[in-house]
This record gives C-alpha cells, structure tokens and sequence, in this order.
C-alpha cells in the first residue's frame, strides 16, 4: 500500500440484498445518476425545473450556512455530492492512458534498448571504493579493455615513511594485450597521480583534455618518462572517440578544477554514463556550466548503467558555488593590515586565480612557492586558463622589497605535509618566508580524511608565530567540488538508467547513495553495492557480481619516486608501536654454552632506568635454555637464533603485552 492511500474510515458496511432487490436499487440509482449529468445552471436545467411551493428566497450568506450543515450532515454517509460530474467518456479515457504511457516512456527511457542483444560488459574498480581517492577502474568486453583514471591516495599516520599510494596493477597486467587506452576524466591527483608508475611497468594510449595531460606529462618529466608524451591523445568535448569495442564522448562537468569531463561510454550491451568527480556549479569561474544537456541527450535514448560520484551523499541540498569563495576572499583582503598567505590544492586553479584576481585589484604582488603550485600555475597561464599578467608576479626573494600590505604569497601545504613550503614556514624552516604577527593565513582546503592531525598539528605552529589563521572560521573559505543530494538527483533524473552502480567514495558513501537512487525510480534490484575488486558483469537483462579480482596498495617514498616493499613497512610499524630487541651473545663451538654474558639493548620497550633489570632476565631465561637444550635445538647458529627470538618473544609478551621486532646476533668461538 502506498503512502497516502487506504480504505476510508467513514465507510460503513452494506446490508446484505436479494439480487432482485440489489438490481432494482441499482437501476433506480443509475436513473438517478443520469438525471444528474446535465450542469446545474445550464438553461435545460433551470427550464425543466419544477416550483417548489414550500421554498423561499434566502439571503447568499444563509444558503451557503445551510448547504455547508447540510454537507456536514451527510458526512461519512457514503453520498455522492449533488453536482459532482460523475461522466467518463471513451475519449477522456484514451487520453489518460495515452498520458500515462507516456509518463511510463518518459521515465523508462532505458526500455529502449535492445533486449535481444548479446552484448556484455564488466566494470572492475581496482581503486577509490571504500576509500577517497586513488580512482582506478576497467571497463572491458572480451575483445577489449579500457582504464578510467590511474589515481594515488594518501596514506594513514601508521604508513611511516610513505608518502604516497598508488594501486596495485596486477590485474592490469593479466589483461595487458586487451587494453587498448586510458581515459582521464581530470587532472586531479587522485585521478593521475599514479600514471608514471604504470608506465613504469606497461604503456597505453592516454586520453584526455589539454590541461589533464599537460598535467601527467609534468609528472613523466619527473620520472624521466619524456619520451612517452608520445602516448598522448588530446580530446575535444562532444565528440566520440573509437577506442576498441568502444565510443567514448567527453562532457564537460564542474568540479573544483578547470576541464573535468564525465564520460558517455557506448558498448556493445548498451551506453554507459560515468559522472567522474563532479558537481553541479551553475555560475562557475569561467562560465563554464556542466553540460546538462548531453546527459539529458544519452537519457533520453536509454542509458543501461550509471557510474556516480558518490563522496558528497551525505550532504543535503545542494553543494555552493566556487564563486562564493571570491566574496569571502573580498572580506579577508579587507580585513588583512600585513601579508596574506594563501594556501590551497595546487590543482585547484579557481580557487588560485580568485585569490590573485583579488591580489591585483587590493595591489598587492604575487608570489608564489611550492613545486607543485608553481608547476600548476605555469601550465594553467601558458593554456590561457589563467590570465594575469607578469607584471603582477614577484620571486621570494623580493618580498623584502615591498611592504607587508602589498605582497600576497600563493603556497602548498594545506594539508600539512611535512616537506610542504606552508608547514616550512611555520616552524621557521623556510629560507625566505619567516611568519609575523602581522600574517593573515588562509586555509582553503578541507582536510581530506586522515590529514586531520597534520592540519591541527600546523596550526598549533602558526598560531605560536602570533599570526591570525583563517580556516574553518569563515563558512565559505572553502567550497567541496562534489555534488550533494539534490544534484546526485538531478543526474538521476537526467539519465534515468536502468542499472545504477554508486562509486567513488567510502563504502557508507555509496550505500547513501543508493538510496538517493531509489527515490529517483531506480529499481532496488538494479543496484550493487561494490568494493574494490568486485567484477560485475552488465547486460540488457542483469547485472551481477562475477568474480573478485586482486587489488591493493603500493607504498610510494616521493623522494626518489620508489617503492617501498610491503615487509619494510611492517617493520616500521612493529618499531614505532612495539619497539626492538637487540641480544648479542658469544656461544662455545665446543659446548654450545654461553661464554659470557649477553649483550641486551631495547629501544621503545621499556624505560632506560629498567634496562638493566630486563637485560638480567633476558640473560636468565638464555641461560637456562642452554642448559637443558636438546641437540636438534643448537644443531647450527639459524635454529639457535630462532629458538633464542622464540624465548625472548614469550617473556616480552607476558611482561609488556607487546609485539617487538627481535635480532639475536651469534658469535661462535
């Protein structure tokens, strides 16, 4: 039963009749129906009428008291009001269900496509579900692969030592002979950060936008990978490109960086719409609207599945304007008496260009530091994105030259990365920028889940410097690039797809998500809810979960772009929780007995003050092994020394309840 519709409380049951008394009631009641069609006021009515004796005119205002006791009188008595039309007509009724088939067309464009046809498509996310970031994912029939996006993620505070993670391409590679390219939806880190690191291992043709590929072949400069800009294909919007079994299109989207485009994928089972990172801005920086109108377009022909963004699901209403971040860098500028520090995502190029937009018109220069912003900005400038003259530019090591009310400084480091130029600042480690009371700072970054430590831990430092840093106390600082619920509906009701898969995002996320889905008319049964490495298979006529593919993370060191294996960052870990155990001991070749006393070191076990007291246990438990070993136990110095870890790590357990790493070390005289 639906919400809203019921049985009526007021009706009452009905005697029970003969048959011919029920039918002669009822040809009474259907005379009395059809002396009731005609209008009320038309003149037959009024002519045909009959005197009423008994009745008199009454003032306008009595009647209507009247008719409404009357009307009151009758309630619940199952009466049919006097001038209701009751008529029906065969016309009446054709219209209705022509407008009701058409409602159902209308909001099942996807019956369309074709049943009958035998085409199937699996989709594979290798990365960015169940997490933020590192957006990989494989879209492939059985002659042909695709990759959508090779992206990084960051790592958690237990990953000492790394500074980035990039998927791991083994499935990649048992497909190798398929893929037959890349396509990039934008150039944010999070979508191409990884690209060097596959290309290390296999090389395909990449396609995207001007600004996504300037932006990856920045990154191969890096890693020596020049010579691969060869792979490059550079795309126009609205056009289809063939790429194997596939026609991809590009379509503009707005996000919170410049040239981000959503996919309209046609396969051999149908066409498949990937929103890519996105949200709806109707007034963006450069005027630029999503191009609502191609999803519009796919929808209206059918779309089989729908792949999207589901990192804002949470979120009601709809997401702001980047632009509302200009009127609020309106206020700081105006609030700032000495230097006004930015710092943002180097990739967030309006953002950027509305703080130094705002720089110009305040007259301050502009400076600004950090690699990667200063790679960002050179390439958005050289594409035209950017249109600021040099005039207006300054080096660091002329700031000096200018007073503290005209300078604004553009950096890195929102996060709170320990290498980043802002974090260098505050703990007075920059060479040129040494932070004053005097300094407004502006975060206009959100913490991205698991930085949050590292932004509270940069601020504590700032603030000690007397600078005033603006963050989270002003509401539109920041904007999100991801769309919230009423703009996830709007695609939805755009696309009107018959299969929904919700990626991107946490697994909470896309679950929310799904629900959105549904009060959009997408059928429950059409939705999965994925995790990295579900292969589903997509057809006209289901859609399932075929199998599990191998995914995971390679543990990235920034600074000489290499790996760092999986087993040296366990030993990181056990180090920094659990500390390590160092026994160093002399052992008779002939007696296989201590000849003296073991040497015992700890570091991140116990306090310096109980060293030696752990040392002598230690010395006692090695002692009384030796004692009453079995031959086998001390047949060569590899069992010995795993027998001596085995007896260290059973006492440590019971007296510290932990896990330290143990080195025993043997020297046989």
């Amino acid at each position: 039963m639906q919400d809203g519709q019921g049985t009526s409380g007021d009706s009452k049951p009905k005697p029970n009749r003969k048959p011919n008394q029920n039918r002669n009631q009822n040809s009474n009641a259907q005379q009395k129906r059809n002396g009731e069609r005609k209008e009320p006021h038309s003149r037959d009515a009024q002519a045909n009428r009959k005197p009423n004796p008994n009745q008199t005119k009454k003032p306008y205002n009595q009647k209507n008291n009247n008719n409404n006791k009357n009307r009151n009188n009758n309630k619940g008595a199952g009466k049919r009001r006097k001038n209701e039309p009751t008529n029906v007509s065969d016309e009446m009724k054709k219209s209705i269900l022509a407008n009701r088939d058409i409602q159902e067309a209308r909001l099942n464009p996807w019956r369309q496509i074709d049943m009958a046809s035998k085409g199937r498509v699996r989709f594979t996310p290798l990365g960015g579900l169940g997490e933020i970031g590192g957006n990989i994912a494989v879209i492939e029939t059985e002659n042909t692969a695709i990759v959508i996006d090779v992206g990084m993620s960051f790592p958690d505070e237990s990953m000492h030592g790394v500074d980035i993670l990039v998927p791991d391409f083994s499935y990649l590679k048992t497909i190798k002979e398929k893929i037959k390219g890349i396509i990039i939806t934008h150039a944010h880190e999070d979508h191409i950060g990884a690209v060097p690191y596959l290309f290390k291992e296999m090389k395909f043709p990449i396609y995207g936008t001007p600004l996504a590929l300037a932006m990856i072949e920045n990154k191969f400069n890096e890693h020596g990978l020049q010579k691969d800009t060869s792979y490059f294909n550079f795309i126009s919007k609205r056009e289809q490109y063939e790429v194997g079994d596939f026609k991809v299109e590009w379509m503009h989207a707005t996000h919170s960086i410049i040239d981000a485009c959503s996919l309209a994928i046609e396969t051999p089972a149908g066409t498949l719409i990937h929103t890519g990172d996105f949200k709806i801005d109707h007034t963006p920086i450069d005027g630029y609207t999503m191009d609502l109108h191609r999803f519009a377009h796919y929808g209206a022909k059918g779309v089989l599945c729908l792949f999207s963004d589901s990192t804002n699901s949470y979120k009601q209403g709809f997401t702001k304007s980047e632009a509302v971040v200009g009127n609020t860098f309106d206020t700081l500028y105006m609030l700032a008496k000495g230097r006004m520090i930015m710092s943002t995502f180097s990739s967030n190029v309006h953002r950027i260009y509305q703080a130094m937009d705002r720089a110009v018109k305040h007259g301050r220069k502009i400076c600004v530091i950090g690699r990667s912003m200063e790679r960002n900005i050179e390439v958005t400038r050289a594409l035209g994105y950017v249109d600021i003259p040099d005039k207006h530019f300054i080096e660091p090591h002329e700031i000096n030259k200018y007073s503290d009310n005209e300078v604004m400084i553009v950096t890195t480091g929102s996060q709170g990365e320990d290498m980043a130029a802002l974090f260098r600042m505050a703990t007075n480690e920059h060479r040129h920028i040494k932070l004053k009371p005097t300094d407004t700072i502006i975060i206009s970054a959100k913490a991205i889940p698991g930085n949050e430590a590292s932004v509270s831990r940069m601020m504590n430092y700032i603030v000690k410097t007397g600078a005033t840093v603006r963050y989270q106390d002003f509401a539109d600082i920041h904007v999100s690039g991801h769309a919230a619920q009423e703009e996830q509906k709007l695609i939805l009701r755009l696309v009107q797809p018959k299969f929904f898969l919700p990626v991107h995002g946490e697994y909470n996320h896309i679950a929310q998500h799904a629900k959105t889905a549904v009060k959009c008319g997408v059928n429950e049964r059409n939705i999965l809810l994925m995790s990295d490495g579900d292969q589903v298979e997509i057809t006209p006529k289901y859609l399932k979960k075929v199998k599990t593919v191998k995914t995971g993370k390679t543990f990235i060191d920034n600074q000489n772009n290499r790996e760092i294996h999986d087993d040296v960052i366990v030993d990181r870990q056990k180090l920094a929780s659990d500390g390590i155990v160092n026994v160093t001991l002399q052992i008779s070749e002939q007696t296989h007995k201590m000849i003296d006393k073991p040497i015992v070191m700890t570091h991140g076990l116990v306090a310096d003050k109980e060293d030696k007291k752990f040392s002598d246990e230690i010395t006692h438990i090695i002692e009384t092994f030796l004692l009453t070993a079995k031959p086998e136990q001390v047949l060569t110095s590899k069992i010995l020394e795993d027998e001596i870890r085995l007896l260290v790590r059973k006492h440590v357990i019971k007296l510290k309840k932990l896990y330290p790493i143990i080195i025993p070390t043997l020297f046989y005289v």
